[in-house]
């Protein structure tokens, strides 16, 4: 199918994010504040690292915010975070770069060394490096589901020491998400182009390219492999918990479009293809989780974390 107008660009992502993007809360504060975990500015986490005797497990919350705004800061005093730190999970907010220094490729990279990060401080944090998760947002869902579904990011051979360990993670969640950002394949799922919301736009700059005839070369197509989650997905990846509060039907506006249901439905059917364990409610389709979101995203990840 031939692409033509459509708006390959995070601009379709400006209503991202809902659950990152509340008011700043008070709550525990952070054993530690803005560590650098890469070389990039924004390459910064907070850690709170919870009581426990053994070794604990870590969740990691990744903001939304389109890949353009957006801070670590906004899960502070979230329910989440001290509920995990009440049952001896640890838990870290990461930020990282914007589309407007990086191409999206290398932004989810940037949360793979976030993890990585983690993972080889794990005996100085009390960190159990085999029980790390990742949630998020909109744009920090679709990275976490890229965490999940990518193969591991391990080089053995790196000189630095963070990039020798392992990117995967165990579980993880997602907010009003996305399943692909192969952009070039959303119109196939949400049966209508971006052209229908979105003024023209360069677009595929988001993926460090020039025109849209690269994104059809060879190297273009490897780019779009590589940030497409849900081709991504093999029968050894981890379990996923899947939210939506949008309603179905079709889309209505930018927000809709972006943050449709049938994103969530898309993931979904391909874990139960490959065989990969997956949790999903659609509240407005007739599908609540029980009790509330939270609650139930927490069941998921305390079970597959391993806590009791």
């Amino acid at each position: 199918m031939r692409v033509g107008k459509w708006i390959l660009c995070f601009i379709l992502f400006g209503t991202i994010g809902v659950y990152a993007q509340d008011a700043e809360r008070k709550g525990t504060p952070p054993t530690l504040e803005n560590v650098a975990y890469g070389p990039y500015e924004r390459n910064v986490l907070d850690f709170w690292r919870a009581e426990s005797d053994a070794p604990a497990p870590v969740l990691i919350f990744i903001h939304g915010g389109g890949f353009a705004s957006g801070n670590k800061r906004r899960v502070r005093g979230n329910v989440v975070v001290e509920t995990c730190l009440e049952k001896g999970v640890s838990f870290a907010a990461i930020n990282y770069r914007f589309k407007n220094t990086a191409p999206i490729q290398d932004i989810l990279r940037d949360a793979a060394r976030a993890v990585q990060f983690i993972r080889y401080n794990a005996e100085a944090w009390h960190v159990d490096p085999k029980r790390i998760a990742s949630y998020g947002g909109s744009a920090g869902a679709g990275t976490s589901m890229w965490l999940a579904f990518h193969d591991d990011l391990a080089d053995p051979d790196s000189e630095d020491p963070v990039l020798r360990q392992s990117s995967r993670i165990v579980a993880a969640g997602s907010l009003n998400g996305q399943f692909s950002y192969d952009f070039f394949q959303w119109e196939s799922v949400l049966g209508l182009p971006a052209e229908n919301f979105y003024s023209e736009n360069t677009g595929v700059a988001f993926y460090g390219l020039a025109t849209f005839d690269e994104a059809e070369t060879e190297k273009g197509k490897r780019i779009r492999a590589d940030v497409d989650m849900r081709g991504l997905i093999t029968k050894d990846d981890p379990p996923v918990f899947l939210f939506c509060g949008q309603r179905g039907g079709a889309p209505q506006n930018r927000g809709h479009y972006v943050h449709h249901p049938k994103h969530s439905i898309a993931i979904k059917e391909r874990c139960e293809e490959a065989g990969v364990e997956v949790e999903m409610y659609l509240p407005k389709m007739g599908s609540p989780p029980p009790e509330n979101t939270n609650r139930a995203m927490l069941a998921f990840f305390f079970k597959h974390l391993k806590v009791e």
